[in-house]
């Protein structure tokens, strides 16, 4: 803290923590070396920025917090779309959680226990090197653990193993009231509903225990370029895709995501067994005449994670620091998009003015071992989902609003196409533009529990953000 507490507040703080662990606007540099949006199209300055290194001080900020009130938000890698780890508006309190790198491997369950800090490169390097462990997780290995598992944390190895946050089998969380629980299936059970989906909505985790599996031996990763120029020549690609992944009994084996982008289409994935039993899948004769593909065998797990990292898009899309915008939707094998609806979606991509080079479209298959879990059993409830996409659209300087109208237009086709149906949105690619009906289609059937939940221990709703959960009525 570069200058002598001012406020109530930042005396408080001053209390609570050491010296070099609380930021405050008036320190030099709070917004670049604090701060740090990760969507500088969206104006968020925190009222201040802790850094505890335990427990018991995350409980002291949150009551000093309490005291002059003042929201909270716990901010674990700072990927939030829309800055909702900084509170997503100005005046919140951030939690930052860089000193929770807690891990451990008891090698007789091996159950891990993970910092809530911990980013997914370290997460994937740690289980590696204690004993040959993984887990689910996403493919951006600056995202923090604490947010992805606690949103869901979705990744190629999730058709076989379930979302980051099926893999949770105990929590600590500091609670609004400063308590420090330890929550689990005999233990507050309800706050562990909670966390597995919603966790920014009802305190601060600050570590997890995690079940773990054997790293897979060997791995196939394949990529289709489909490089013609024309987006609406690439319809047909799409269809068949679409059509291959909605087999009920494809591989579980078998991950694939197709990205669009201004230069062309590619469909890329992992495939968790040889490059035989790949090519025995004939996915590659049943896609389409019109793809370039390869593939490559890798026999080194923590390579082909790496491998994961390394993707151009992922760079682009989890690494980028600036003004962008994002939207999803979700599929089920019942909303599956129409053929038409293709087809004119392509002929979108092809005429309209989408106001930058820099922007995607990325639909990822999921299903799997995610949709065994019935859609009550955690706080994240899109357990029928088949795929989702993603869109992306990044500014030079600013983001022009004929780019945030590309993105709309896109889901616009598709929801026009499926009338009647309620296509429900990821919450780890949170949309602002979707108010406070993103809480509906974020959690679904299992909002009014979550509201309940909130009530019950979050009354004066100091876990806050424009899109969090709200105490029932």
């Amino acid at each position: 803290m570069g200058q002598t507490p001012s406020t109530p507040f930042e005396t408080c703080l001053g209390a609570a923590l050491p010296k070099g662990a609380i930021s405050l606007p008036s320190d030099p540099f709070y917004d670049l070396n604090a701060v740090k949006r990760f969507n500088t199209a969206i104006e968020s300055t925190p009222v201040a920025v802790v850094r505890p290194s335990t427990a018991q001080e995350v409980s002291k900020s949150v009551l000093c917090a309490v005291e002059h009130g003042i929201k909270v938000q716990a901010r674990s890698g700072g990927h939030s779309y829309a800055n909702y780890c900084l509170g997503g508006k100005n005046g919140a309190l951030v939690v930052d959680m860089v000193n929770f790198q807690k891990f451990e491997m008891d090698r007789n369950t091996w159950q891990a226990t993970i910092g809530a800090g911990t980013l997914l490169g370290d997460v994937s390097e740690r289980l590696h090197e204690s004993g040959g462990r993984a887990m689910a997780h996403g493919t951006c290995p600056s995202v923090g653990f604490g947010g992805h598992a606690t949103i869901g944390g979705l990744g190629p190895s999730s058709r076989q193993w379930g979302a980051a946050l099926d893999h949770i089998l105990e929590a600590e969380v500091v609670l609004a009231n400063g308590t420090i629980v330890r929550t689990n299936e005999r233990q507050h059970p309800e706050v562990l509903w909670a966390v597995k989906g919603a966790a920014a909505s009802f305190g601060v985790v600050t570590e997890f225990v995690v079940r773990t599996q054997p790293e897979p031996q060997e791995v196939t990763q394949y990529t289709f370029n489909v490089n013609l120029g024309s987006k609406a020549k690439m319809a047909n690609t799409f269809k068949a895709w679409q059509k291959l992944i909605a087999d009920p009994k494809l591989s579980r084996k078998f991950a694939s995501q197709v990205t669009i982008f201004e230069l062309g289409m590619m469909i890329r994935g992992t495939f968790f067994g040889s490059e035989k039993e790949f090519k025995e899948l004939g996915f590659e004769e049943k896609l389409a005449v019109n793809a370039t593909s390869k593939s490559i065998v890798l026999d080194d797990w923590l390579g082909a994670v790496g491998n994961w990292f390394e993707t151009e898009i992922v760079k682009l899309v989890g690494g980028a620091t600036g003004p962008f915008y994002s939207k999803s939707l979700a599929f089920t094998p019942q909303t599956l998009i129409p053929d038409a609806a293709i087809d004119e979606l392509f002929q979108y991509m092809d005429k309209t003015d989408k106001g930058t080079l820099i922007w995607t479209v990325i639909f990822d298959l999921e299903a799997g071992a995610i949709n065994d879990v019935a859609p009550g059993a955690t706080a994240y409830g899109h357990r029928d989902t088949l795929f989702y996409v993603q869109t992306y659209a990044f500014g030079i300087g600013a983001l022009p609003q004929s780019s945030r109208n590309f993105l709309t237009g896109i889901n616009d086709i598709i929801t026009k196409s499926l009338p009647n149906q309620r296509l429900g949105a990821y919450a780890g690619y949170v949309d602002p533009a979707l108010g406070e009906n993103g809480q509906q289609a974020y959690w679904g059937t299992n909002l009014p529990r979550l509201q309940t939940i909130k009530k019950a221990i979050d009354p004066n709703d100091v876990f806050h953000n424009p899109q969090s959960v709200r105490p029932a009525a």
